[in-house]
């Protein structure tokens, strides 16, 4: 384990091409969610005020993803999906029963998990997912920024978006991307799981929206590779992406928070 800032953090030894995960704090107190100016599921904006949490700094990579599952296997007892292994989408096979990262994918984001193996990850590396509200918040900061950078219209430094089927990148990559907290990669390349039913506005944790229990469409935040640029803010909801929650899809990716 290695003592940092922001708390206890357990790290994983990786290959070089693979990095450890660490998390940044994002501090109490209150911002803007939604916008009154953007698609009718982002209206109205409101203000809510959260409590300190941590998240990591850049989404769950393949290789990560395929450590969960040479521990957990790709699916539950009772038969419920974690990853689907056997998508042409996937980037993480099974050689001789041992699961690794397809090579040159390694250090991008885990694509094809359900939104149960998302969550059972998590809770694995003993963290949780973030609330959509908490992502948010990571990604948008306290001035109701149009992307995390700010609002300058997204280019290929700051994220990856508009591009061909299947082509994520490096978490890494987008350094000019970050969060006014120093998160990367929360919009473009991937779009994320968070703990959240996809529920109308305005938010609040105690509706039911963050009941654990599987089952709900779940939001999902920031669009992905083969999003417009439209799509890539740090209000979208993913209104027209499929994502049935039993199911991995080629675009959806995570990270988790503590």
């Amino acid at each position: 384990m290695r003592l940092l800032a922001a708390g206890l953090v357990c790290v994983a030894v990786f290959s070089s091409a693979v990095f450890a995960q660490d998390m940044i704090a994002v501090p109490a107190g209150a911002f803007t969610m939604g916008r009154d100016d953007g698609p009718a599921d982002e209206r109205p904006a409101h203000p809510l005020t959260l409590p300190a949490f941590h998240i990591d700094r850049l989404p769950v990579t393949n290789a990560q993803f395929a450590e969960f599952l040479n521990a957990r296997g790709h699916s539950s007892a009772a038969g419920e999906r974690y990853y689907d292994h056997d998508d042409n989408d996937a980037r993480i096979h099974a050689v001789n029963g041992t699961y690794s990262a397809d090579h040159g994918f390694e250090n991008h984001p885990v694509v094809e998990p359900s939104w149960l193996g998302a969550r059972e990850y998590c809770a694995w590396r003993g963290k949780r997912l973030p609330t959509e509200a908490e992502w948010e918040k990571a990604a948008r900061g306290a001035d109701q920024r149009r992307h995390p950078w700010g609002n300058d219209a997204p280019t290929p430094a700051r994220a990856q978006f508009a591009a061909h089927f299947n082509q994520t990148a490096p978490v890494e990559k987008f350094s000019a991307g970050a969060s006014p907290y120093g998160a990367l990669g929360m919009v473009g390349n991937a779009w994320h799981w968070v703990s959240s039913a996809y529920r109308p506005y305005p938010y609040r944790a105690d509706d039911g929206r963050e009941d654990p229990t599987p089952g709900p469409v779940r939001a999902t935040r920031g669009g992905g590779h083969d999003s417009p640029a439209t799509e890539i803010t740090t209000t979208q909801r993913g209104r027209t992406l499929s994502r049935n929650p039993r199911a991995g899809h080629h675009n959806i990716a995570f990270r988790c928070a503590k």
